[in-house]
Order: structure tokens, then C-alpha cells, then sequence
């Protein structure tokens, strides 16, 4: 591999991990952590998934502590990725989401997404700039 395809590469799995690092805090209700692969003015847009959009890390986190309160246990795994760069600093890309979990009162939660996400490199790395998630599939939101 040459120097650019294997620092291309390295970016890939970085914005991968993103998404991985975002779903391991879900899944342990550790707010700092799925919030550290935003952007300061990050937006992320849950309105074909009948919510809101949430703009900058603050609504973003009022969202996800909503969740936290609401949430007695969950898992997302992400899959699918597509990743396409705009330059040296900007992508842009896609990925799977399921989703799966009960809330406290016991109901199943469970999604199938697709998320359209913008991925800007930042001082501190590649971080998500925007998420836009829509289900695949129904979802089942009951309680939530």
C-alpha cells in the first residue's frame, strides 16, 4: 500500500469507530462517552424516525439523557458502512443500525436504521458533524 492509501485506510477505521465508541456508551449509559464522537455543532436529525432534530452537543445531549431515563437495557450494532471523502478533512457516508432493547415498563424498543452521517476531522480527530437516522423498517418505539 502506498503512504495515501494506507493513511486513507486509517481514517476509515477511525470514522468506523466512531460509530462504535457512540454505541458502546449507549449500551452502558455512559452519556460522556457517546457524546465524545460529536462535533461542538453537531446535528443530529431524528425526524424520519418521528422525533426531532437535535442541534449542537447540548439539545444533542438533552435527547440522549431522555433516553438514558426512559431505557432499562439496549444494544445497537452498526454495520454497512460506506464511507466517500470530500477532501482532505471532510466525508461523508452511510451505515446500518440495529437497535434492540426494552424500556422500563418492559416494552420492546427495536429499530432497523440507516444512518447518513457527515464526518469532519477535528483537532482531536474524526468526529461526526451530522447523523441523520431513518428506519429501514417500522420501528417499534412503544413507551418511548
Amino acid at each position: 500500500m502506498t503512504t495515501d492509501a494506507t493513511t486513507r485506510a486509517a481514517d476509515i477505521e477511525e470514522i468506523r469507530m466512531l460509530s462504535a465508541r457512540y454505541a458502546k456508551g449507549l449500551d452502558t449509559f455512559d452519556m460522556d462517552a457517546l457524546m465524545a464522537p460529536y462535533t461542538a455543532d453537531a446535528v443530529f436529525d431524528a425526524g424520519p424516525m418521528g422525533l426531532e432534530s437535535y442541534s449542537g452537543t447540548e439539545a444533542i445531549r438533552d435527547f440522549f439523557a431522555h433516553n438514558q431515563e426512559v431505557m432499562a437495557d439496549q444494544m445497537h450494532l452498526f454495520s454497512n458502512f460506506i464511507i466517500d471523502f470530500d477532501g482532505p478533512d471532510q466525508a461523508c457516508g452511510s451505515n446500518y443500525l440495529l437497535q434492540d432493547g426494552h424500556n422500563k415498563e418492559g416494552a420492546t424498543v427495536k429499530c432497523f436504521c440507516m444512518n447518513e452521517d457527515v464526518y469532519r476531522r477535528t483537532p482531536d480527530g474524526w468526529r461526526i458533524a451530522s447523523r441523520r437516522i431513518s428506519p429501514l423498517m417500522p420501528p417499534q418505539l412503544e413507551n418511548y
